[in-house]
């Protein structure tokens, strides 16, 4: 199960003379990210080096390090704790002793790693949606059990025949939901999956 962050988060290290400021935040899209690297990456500093994961998406930039060095160690450090959607820069301001190869991945992917590790986590539920269609007579019963399934409303439609919902809820709550549907509605209830309109 990944997380991704509560809020956003900051940690910074001093590793031989050379100060380094780790800054996370939850995003909701790889543009996010991007723009998040832009508000937070400092001008004056030596290098702002980054990466994000969302999903299958991910990218880094070294900006300016030696190629592997930074970029790819805070992904790591992203992928070792366990986040998804959360994108982290590494600010860097040299201070005159030079770290190496070595020295740099552990210094930009530990100051990622602490940044995340000390940060506020919030589990990531995968959701799923659902159509419901049940007739007047089961309305409140439906309602009572979507709430107690922690089931969000999207859209709700009165049709002739009864009431339409579109709702989204945690997909290992589905099967469950699914059952006691069935069994107070009397089996009167559809339950379908959304077409998608790409």
């Amino acid at each position: 199960m990944l997380d991704t962050l509560a809020a956003p988060a900051s940690h910074a290290l001093e590793i031989k003379h050379s100060r380094f400021l780790a800054q996370a935040c939850p995003i909701n899209s790889a543009a996010e990210a991007l723009a998040f690297f832009d508000a937070v990456s400092t001008p004056d500093a030596t290098h702002n080096c980054w990466a994000y994961r969302y999903g299958n998406e991910y990218r880094s930039s070294d900006d300016g390090e030696p190629a592997g060095t930074a970029g790819r160690p805070i992904l790591a450090a992203i992928d070792g704790q366990g986040y998804d959607r959360v994108a982290v820069v590494v600010t860097r301001w040299y201070g005159g002793i030079k770290l190496g190869a070595g020295g740099l991945v552990r210094a930009y992917g530990g100051t990622a790693a602490e940044c995340l590790r000390l940060a506020t986590r919030s589990p990531l539920v995968p959701m799923t949606e659902r159509i419901l269609q049940c007739g007047f007579e089961d309305m409140g019963i439906v309602h009572t059990l979507l709430g107690s399934a922690g089931a969000e409303k999207l859209d709700e439609q009165f049709l002739a025949e009864g009431l339409r919902l579109h709702v989204r809820l945690p997909a290992d709550r589905i099967d469950a939901l699914a059952i006691r549907l069935r069994d107070a509605t009397r089996d009167r209830l559809r339950l379908s999956e959304p077409a998608h309109h790409d």
